[in-house]
């Protein structure tokens, strides 16, 4: 019964050689690029050395490039086959960490698994759009009308969802819902049902603001007057913003950020590493950063336009719609058009698991757009 539901794995047209010809390099080198970048902003956050961020960013990018071709190279069907083991396998983690996780800065987001430590709850934002895009593979517009298709797809974003949020981490909770319920609208979920969803939701807010965490509290009320507590909860976004000024248009030059180098600005190795790139090459150079992610979205919608299955073009979407919401919640954030809720920016801030998260997702959709002459069944049986 299992092996019937698997696909089956034909001998792919395209020999390795022709596939690295094939590759979408241009994607490639964007990540490249963006990750050099981030290099250099983490040598310039570390003062001028290589110690603590720049030199693991730079061996993480080194190994994580090659590790994004491989998963490119990878047929799309063995992706399909295990997007519900990679679900699951998560899910599984995310509830671990309730029970063996690493506390770190008041939260309990990490497993210790002796050589390194995970955060599962950015995993999820990769399995999540697997599994999604899996269970809508072999959905008919019409079964989109139908409550009891949709619930099965609703609980798996609110399961991860509700783990995370209590870790706490509200804004990776609120990413898990917003991607997943940018993949219910792409299945072809009628937007009258997110509109009900919406009131409903509504009505639950002071339920939710209840049951909010006195520090996500503050945050919000931070974000409407940070000048009421400017060296306590309102000196994050305080400074930020005086560290954007302070870049102007052309910045204060590379390694020159007074803000950043004088150590006013808090995380500038992670949240807050946009901020620190706007001091030091202004707007002209925020400006180039975000066109390169622009750059880079715009390849992945191609590749998802393009895509010859539902499970492909799911995955990609969901890929760039992801990406879209690190780097907007991220720059909305240190601009203050955001409450904080700590999400880094992609392949720039410091950390391991994001990047290892981030590079997984886009060697996904380079898979996709890779291997667009490869169609996969609504159905697929083994013959």
């Amino acid at each position: 019964m299992i092996a019937a539901s698997l696909p089956r794995l034909r001998p792919t047209e395209l020999s390795l050689g022709d596939k690295l010809r094939a590759l979408n390099w241009p994607m490639v080198a964007l990540v490249l690029l963006i990750g050099t970048i981030g290099y250099a902003m983490l040598y310039s956050a570390g003062g001028g050395s290589h110690s603590p961020w720049a030199w693991r960013h730079g061996v993480r990018l080194v190994l994580a490039v090659p590790a994004m071709i491989v998963v490119a190279l990878v047929d799309p069907r063995v992706w399909f086959r295990l997007s519900w083991p990679c679900y699951c396998t998560v899910l599984v983690m995310l509830v671990a960490v309730d029970a063996l996780g690493e506390i770190n800065k008041g939260a309990q987001r990490w497993l210790d698994l002796g050589l390194i430590q995970l955060q599962p709850s950015e995993l999820m934002k990769v399995a999540l759009i697997m599994g999604l895009a899996r269970y809508f593979h072999g959905a008919y517009p019409e079964d989109m009308r139908r409550p009891l298709v949709l619930l099965p797809a609703v609980a798996m974003i609110l399961a991860p969802a509700a783990l995370v949020l209590v870790q706490p981490d509200l804004g990776t909770a609120a990413t898990l819902m917003v991607t997943g319920t940018a993949l219910l609208f792409m299945a072809g979920v009628r937007w009258w049902k997110f509109a009900a969803v919406g009131v409903m939701a509504a009505a639950v807010l002071p339920v939710a603001w209840a049951n909010l965490h006195d520090y996500q509290r503050q945050r919000i009320f931070t974000f409407l007057d940070p000048e009421a507590d400017p060296l306590g909860s309102g000196y994050h976004i305080i400074q930020s913003k005086i560290a954007l000024g302070s870049g102007g248009f052309w910045g204060r030059g590379f390694l020159h950020g007074t803000q950043a180098q004088l150590s006013f600005l808090p995380e500038k190795h992670t949240d807050f590493a946009f901020t620190m790139l706007a001091e030091e090459l202004g707007f002209v150079g925020a400006t180039i950063v975000l066109s390169l992610f622009l750059a880079l979205m715009l390849l992945g919608m191609v590749a998802a336009i393009r895509a010859p299955s539902q499970y492909a073009r799911l995955l990609a979407v969901g890929v760039v719609i992801n990406l879209f919401i690190y780097v907007a919640i991220n720059v909305s954030m240190v601009t203050g058009l955001i409450p904080v809720v700590g999400v880094p920016l992609p392949l720039i801030s410091y950390g391991g698991t994001a990047m290892l998260t981030v590079v997984f997702s886009l060697g996904l959709l380079l898979s996709a757009d890779l291997h667009r002459h490869v169609t996969i069944p609504r159905f697929p049986v083994e013959a």
